[in-house]
């Protein structure tokens, strides 16, 4: 066996959609390992739970035997969701090594855990799935902390294929998400398979089988990247910035590798440039925490990996969530900050001289909305790490187009300043926790927009419109000439100017001053009506006939912006009378409205 001390603990990231149970599996195995473990077994970190292979190892009973492995237990991240998880980075992927997808299994997929999907497999991470809320079966008996096969069998044989349904219609939606899944017990390789862990976070059944598979995974495949250097220089991942009482900002950081002391020189990255500070406290929770804020927490004068831990040192206002922090040992402080400087341009959004502005909770969740809106074209002036501030409204104030005077925010806040500016401005925020959302809203936005100007450009636009003097129906012959029409294409509008094609040639009539529909005066008529118009200019029997075909005339400009660009917003007809009018047009002049 390997050297226990040489192999870190494997990180573990909880995620899925809403609701899906992702607190309730980590508060029960927090609790488990509580009951089954001496009472200080389980070390609560900073945005981290370290639960102990022995610890482990009497929660699972038979499933997982202690001196099979050598990985000295699991560290599972606290911050539960797909937010912590886009969040994490680290060597220029996710931070977990290995990933549990929560979904309950009467609901299936959910928007979040098409999310989670997505994230999981741009990163590679491996991941099993925890088919929760099974004990929500009906007719299903509770077997309080049973490994799952055991709680199975003794089940109804009714309750039983209800789960089974559900269980194949989820692996269903995996395979259809491209992976191929199946129970945990039937997969031969991890690697190519997902195994699915059916459980109950409320009972706790199937818990057993979920941290042997966890454990099974991270010992088969991953001991070679568990073996770090646990003395070298500290490296880890910012989970958040907070204010703290009697520390002003800190860090919560989850530590991945090496060693990090009190007054070690760090480099963390900023919102501008790489930050440089020293560590003045090591802090992690007090054992049973008590409720005053300053006795919160203990210090420690070192950590190592993996851990979590709160770093208290100066500067630290513009850190980022998301970011690296490295630790500096001897002199070698410049290539530390380059090797920061370069973790950072890797996650580098590419930006256009006009678009939206992208506000994100953290560096890694900043990264995957950057690539939703790439993915669906959508151009970014700025994108950055924090709340939405006033000056963000002042940058989206100055997009070009309408459709960019956009703020998009992935999970943050708005600050008061700002949100009097957003009101005192054209700049429309949108925000929203799920990304895809996001992008969502934000398009159906920009649809709504362009149709109202086309609506609006449409209203302005003089559309062609055919139509054909009546035999016998001439009530007046000049001053105006008034006759009856019949409207063959199109849609005759009143305020137009009138022509007739001879010689492939347009003639001009006159001009359009009133149309009556049964007595009735109307603004336009459409394709069918019969009704009678007012012409002012020709006199019947010169100029025009009965039986002659008239058009309404379209300037040329007009009949470009119509074919090229609202050929889709006007009716079938109205398309056929723009049609035939510049097949007309273009016999005498190929290139008119072109």
């Amino acid at each position: 066996m390997a050297d226990a001390g040489s192999l870190r603990t494997p990180i573990v990231a909880v995620l899925g959609h809403v609701d899906h149970g992702k607190t309730t599996l980590l508060d029960r195995v927090r609790g488990s390992a509580v009951q089954e473990g001496e009472a200080g077994a389980i070390t609560q970190h900073i945005g981290a739970t370290a639960v102990p292979l022995e610890t482990i190892s009497e929660m699972s009973g038979a499933l997982v035997d202690p001196t099979d492995f050598d990985l000295p237990g699991l560290l599972f991240i606290d911050t539960p969701g797909h937010h912590s998880f886009t969040t994490l980075r680290s060597r220029g992927g996710a931070l977990a090594d290995i990933a549990v997808l929560v979904v309950d299994v009467n609901d299936g997929f959910q928007p979040q855990t098409e999310e989670a999907i997505d994230i999981l497999r741009r990163t590679g991470t491996p991941f099993v799935v925890a088919a929760n809320k099974v004990d929500t079966t009906p007719g299903w008996n509770p077997q309080e902390d049973a490994p799952i096969q055991q709680s199975y069998d003794a089940q109804s044989e009714r309750a039983r294929s209800r789960l089974d349904e559900n269980l194949y219609e989820l692996i269903g939606q995996l395979s259809d998400a491209g992976f191929s899944a199946d129970f945990y017990w039937r997969v031969q390789n991890f690697q190519k398979n997902v195994g699915v862990v059916p459980l109950s976070a409320m009972t706790g059944e199937g818990v057993p089988d979920l941290l042997a598979v966890l454990m099974g995974l991270s010992q088969r495949y991953m001991k070679d990247e568990m073996a770090v250097d646990i003395a070298g220089p500290g490296r880890g991942t910012v989970l958040e910035v907070k204010e703290e009482r009697g520390f002003g900002s800190t860090l919560d950081v989850v530590l991945y590798d090496g060693t990090v002391r009190t007054g070690d020189t760090v480099v963390v990255g900023g919102q501008d440039d790489p930050i440089v500070t020293e560590v003045r406290a090591l802090l992690r929770p007090r054992p049973n925490a008590e409720m005053r804020t300053e006795k919160q927490f203990e210090k420690v004068e070192k950590l190592s990996a993996a851990a979590g831990v709160k770093i208290a040192a100066p500067d630290l206002d513009r850190a980022m969530a998301g970011a690296p922090v490295r630790v500096v040992r001897g002199d070698d402080e410049a290539s530390v900050i380059e090797e920061v400087r370069q973790e950072l341009a890797r996650i580098e959004v590419q930006t256009a001289d006009d678009g939206v502005v992208v506000k994100a909770d953290t560096l890694g969740s900043l990264e995957a909305v950057a690539n939703a809106l790439e993915e669906a074209e959508i151009p970014i002036l700025r994108a950055e790490v924090g709340d939405v501030a006033p000056r963000d409204v002042t940058v989206a104030e100055t997009a070009n187009e309408e459709t960019h005077r956009v703020i998009l925010g992935f999970n943050v806040d708005v600050l008061s300043a700002a949100e009097e500016d957003l009101e005192a401005s054209d700049v429309r925020l949108f925000a929203d926790d799920v990304i895809y959302q996001l992008v969502d809203e934000y398009e159906a936005y920009v649809d709504e927009l362009e149709r109202a100007q086309q609506e609006t450009v449409l209203d302005n636009i003089h559309r062609p419109a055919r139509f054909r003097i009546l035999q016998d129906h001439t009530f007046r012959q000049n001053d105006p000439a008034v006759v009856g029409v019949e409207v063959v294409s199109g849609t005759v509008e009143n305020n137009r100017n009138v022509v007739k094609f001879e010689d492939g040639g347009a003639k001009r009539v006159g001009g359009l001053s009133g149309i009556q529909n049964q007595g009735e005066d109307v603004d336009e008529a459409q394709a069918g009506e019969r009704v009678s118009v007012a012409i002012d200019g020709p006199t019947v029997g010169r100029g025009i006939e009965e039986g002659d075909e008239l058009w309404i005339d379209v300037p040329e400009k007009h009949a470009k912006i119509l074919e090229q660009e609202l050929s889709s917003e006007i009716r079938a007809d109205e398309l056929e009378a723009l049609n035939a009018y510049l097949d007309i047009r273009r016999k005498r002049e190929p290139f008119w409205g072109k």
